[in-house]
């Protein structure tokens, strides 16, 4: 609650107005039976025309002025309403954006984009509801309540004796609905998980013949939905056939006692009219507010999951010295110490007793078998993780004491599975640089071996890229990738496995132009090839979340059996 009140203070002017344009409607709305009451009882029944034409004259009116405040209401109630979604909506995206990978991943993308988009739209709806219907059902129920009592007073009582039971059973079927209401969210995530994660795979679907496999997937999630939601409406529409039913029943009594009273003098015919419509305003405001109850019923459990997301605290955050922002990275300088890792909910470390210092400049190849934790190792250094014990320090500094956009600006890393984003190639490559000349990206494309095939496209560099980078090869992919994390002019690169989809040979002209331009820059390359290894300055060998080995090839092919295996399993000759 505290976000959508910091939230809606920036419309703090229509929260304030929109009551007082609903007290005028509501008011122009219920004093409209009094004058019915009088064109009937002194205009119709002694069949007097002037006073119907003055009063109708009034009654016309007064139900214009309702207009318009009405219409102004609306659409000062829609813009602020609409506001608020979006700047929330833009709230919560910049907080997804500070989540971490272990964060994202505990949420899940689908999940997410369920929170920004259909569970902000049903607190957008409560908003507007709320400026619309809140304020107009408690002022037209005391109004025509007024009007009422003013009435007749016995008539009142009769029914303020049904209010307390339309009360007593809507509360109980709301409170009995309103579990499905999470229910239903959490099974439209799982929809929308199947949905994205068919859309993202599509290729792989098709290449298998799964397609049916995936429809009955998708049909048994649509269903399961479909039947949740169907029980979560069943009881909620029952609402309105109570009220109904509540409604019919107290206006065959008034009409009966005041028929009575009207056969009696003790009520005039207009007087029961009116008093007849004064009931239906009063029912309206009930059945509105009623109405509120379940919208927001169904949006709690939204902001449930909205809050959820803004209330999770960031495992990976500015330290006090990382705020402070006064520490820069120069040199690239990077030592272990004593480094453990394991991820949020493993008992298990996987990464054990670290130690080792990379001297600026340098290249370091990680080796090592498939879960031997070279991807962790990696990733600590631009600390997407944290170190569960221990101390990685840059130039001396501990990690945890630079701020976050320091290390990323200055950490490059260039991941196996790289997306690119739907637009150009040098919009692309312009994430490493947003104001990148296009003499800077032939350079870095140059280093990266992506500039001869780029130029053989017939836009080149404006050559546009479908979603992800689809109409280009995976080692084109790769190479653009990379090229984009070299146009940041980064002190430390990290390659994660980056060119597995490049042939050797265009892999060893990457190295080369690495080492010709980049030899200030620190690169950390965890490797599968021997020939990436044998090109480092340093190898470092993981064996089960230990260093089994480090130092350099020539000399690890004497001192490292895991090194050794790996060196003759790909049958290179000494």
């Amino acid at each position: 609650m505290k976000k959508y009140l910091q939230i809606l203070k920036r419309y703090k002017l229509s929260v304030l107005v929109c009551p007082f344009l609903v007290l005028i409607a509501v008011l122009c709305e219920t004093i409209q039976p009094m004058y019915m009451a009088q064109i009937i009882d002194n205009g119709v029944m002694p069949r007097n025309l002037s006073v119907i034409t003055s009063v109708g004259i009034k009654m016309l009116l007064i139900s214009i002025v309702g207009l318009i405040f009405n219409v102004c209401n609306v659409y000062i109630s829609s813009k602020a309403a609409i506001g608020f979604s979006t700047d929330l909506r833009s709230e919560l995206f910049k907080k997804i954006q500070h989540l971490s990978f272990f964060e994202i991943d505990y949420f899940g993308p689908s999940s997410l984009i369920t929170r920004l988009t259909g569970d902000i739209d049903r607190i957008q709806q409560v908003v507007l509801m709320a400026l619309r219907m809140l304020f107009r059902s408690p002022i037209m129920f005391i109004l025509a309540l007024y009007f009422v009592i003013r009435t007749n007073h016995s008539m009142a009582y009769l029914l303020l004796a049904t209010v307390p039971l339309l009360v007593i059973s809507v509360g109980l079927i709301l409170k009995k609905g309103f579990p499905f209401f999470l229910k239903i969210q959490q099974k439209v995530d799982r929809l929308n998980g199947v949905v994205r994660e068919n859309l993202i795979n599509m290729r792989i679907v098709k290449s298998f013949v799964r397609e049916d496999y995936e429809a009955k997937k998708f049909n048994k999630r649509s269903e399961d939905l479909r039947d949740t939601s169907i029980h979560a409406e069943n009881i909620i529409v029952t609402v309105f056939p109570v009220m109904q039913l509540v409604m019919n029943i107290s206006i065959i009594l008034l009409l009966w006692v005041g028929g009575h009273k009207v056969m009696i003098g003790d009520l005039k015919v207009g007087q029961l009219i009116a008093f007849l419509n004064y009931f239906a305003q009063i029912l309206m405001s009930l059945m509105m507010f009623a109405m509120m109850l379940m919208v927001i019923a169904r949006a709690s459990a939204s902001s449930q999951r909205i809050t959820e997301v803004f209330t999770t605290p960031l495992s990976l955050d500015n330290t006090s010295e990382g705020l402070r922002n006064i520490h820069r990275i120069e040199f690239g300088d990077i030592k272990f110490d004593h480094i453990s890792f394991h991820y949020k909910g493993g008992e298990t470390d996987i990464l054990k007793d670290i130690n080792m210092h990379i001297r600026p400049g340098e290249t370091i190849a990680v080796a090592g078998s498939t879960g031997s934790g070279k991807s962790s190792l990696l990733q600590l250094i631009p600390r997407l993780y944290d170190v569960t014990s221990g101390c990685i320090r840059i130039d001396g500094i501990p990690l945890q004491d630079y701020n976050l956009d320091e290390l990323h600006t200055n950490i490059a890393m260039v991941l196996q599975q790289n997306e690119l984003f739907t637009g150009t190639i040098a919009e692309n490559l312009r994430w490493g640089k947003a104001d990148a000349t296009l003499q800077e990206i032939e350079e870095v494309a140059k280093i990266a071996e992506a500039h001869d095939f780029i130029t053989s496209f017939t836009d080149g560099y404006n050559t546009l890229l479908g979603r992800g980078g689809v109409n280009i090869s995976g080692g084109q992919k790769q190479r653009i990738c990379l090229a984009r994390a070299l146009l940041r002019r980064p002190k430390i690169l990290i390659l994660d496995d980056c060119t597995s989809a490049v042939d050797t040979k265009t892999e060893l002209r990457i190295r080369k132009n690495l080492k010709e331009s980049w030899k200030k820059t620190t690169v950390l390359v965890a490797a599968q090839r021997i020939h990436t290894m044998l090109s480092a300055d340093r190898v470092i060998v993981l064996d089960g979340g230990e260093v089994e080995a480090f130092g350099a090839p020539k000399e690890l092919l004497v001192t490292s059996k895991i090194f050794q295996e790996i060196y003759y399993s790909q049958q290179i000759d000494k």
